[in-house]
């Protein structure tokens, strides 16, 4: 019925050649449609086509909702975020049936914004994966897979309890909890080599609460310890810094001199050390010493490096 209604007119072989069956199952499927009230025409070349006059009842949606539809098809077509149909199927059957100022508003949107190079982790070899979670986090069903973490010199075969499946910062991950080991823990997607559903129902808390197994952590691990986090940036980063929401815990100082203080509350250092690495010169770690110690030992060991 889609194909009828985004091209006009199709042979009974240009439909089975779409649809990847036989021309039987194709006629089979005209007559159902036609049981259903669809008004199937066939012309003399033996092109079939939807009466030009009929038209689908529509959902009653509004320009912006239209756009937000269109919107959310391009985003989940984005490069690391593509890992499953997304939302470009029920656009196109929301097209179909719309009407033309509507259909236009969706077409327009879809052509005009774009999401690019948002330098997520590559997960095009892990769609598979990813939907195999999905599911087994619906179901409610355990998953068994092999798990090469880079700490580890071999993989391991796991039988989890699937909590949650989240994208944080640039990746994939799994909260779940080992079949021998009631603690969650975090496992990144990609770093799966098989995953599969089990028949076996998965036992997740019903008080399970996300952000409080996250903590305070910067990004996906969350240290033991909890800093109060305190650094400086030069007048030359002070408006990029600013325009980002680093951390929910983020407060913002604005000095007179152009440059600004942001404080933070974390559990943990190693990721954020990271971060602030990457301001280079325009950042300096205030508080705690701690930080700023890893952050002196990290300098010096890049200029040994670079030393002739």
């Amino acid at each position: 019925m889609q194909l009828l209604l985004s091209r006009g007119r199709w042979t009974r072989k240009d439909l089975a050649l779409a649809q990847e069956c036989s021309e039987r199952t194709v006629y089979r499927d005209l007559q159902v449609l036609e049981l259903a009230g669809i008004p199937i025409q066939l012309e003399p070349a033996g092109l079939y086509r939807i009466r030009h006059d009929f038209r689908f009842p529509s959902l009653p949606l509004s320009d912006d909702e239209a756009l937000g539809q269109a919107v959310a098809s391009v985003i989940a077509a984005g490069p690391g975020l593509d890992v499953t149909a997304g939302a470009a199927p029920v656009t196109k059957k929301i097209v179909a049936t719309a009407g033309d100022e509507l259909a236009r508003v969706m077409h327009d949107a879809q052509q005009l914004i774009l999401v690019l190079d948002l330098k997520l982790a590559d997960h095009s070899r892990h769609r598979e994966i990813l939907r195999t979670i999905q599911w087994g986090l619906i179901h409610r069903k355990q998953l068994s897979g092999s798990y090469r973490s880079p700490h580890e010199e071999h993989a391991v075969t796991l039988q989890l309890h699937p909590y949650r499946l989240c994208l944080i910062k640039q990746a994939w991950y799994l909260i779940a909890a080992n079949r021998d080991d009631a603690t969650p823990r975090t496992y990144r997607v990609a770093r799966f080599r098989t995953l599969r559903q089990l028949e076996t129902s998965a036992q997740v808390p019903d008080g399970f609460d996300l952000k409080a197994y996250l903590g305070n952590a910067w990004s996906v691990f969350r240290g033991d310890t909890s800093y109060k986090i305190e650094v400086h940036f030069a007048k030359a980063a002070a408006r990029l810094v600013t325009e980002g929401v680093w951390h929910s815990t983020q407060k913002i100082q604005k000095h007179p001199n152009g440059t600004v203080t942001l404080r933070f509350t974390v559990d943990g250092l190693q990721e954020i050390l990271r971060w602030i690495l990457g301001w280079g010169a325009h950042a300096a770690v205030i508080q705690p010493p701690e930080l700023r110690q890893l952050v002196r030992e990290q300098l010096e060991h890049t200029l040994r490096i670079y030393q002739p």
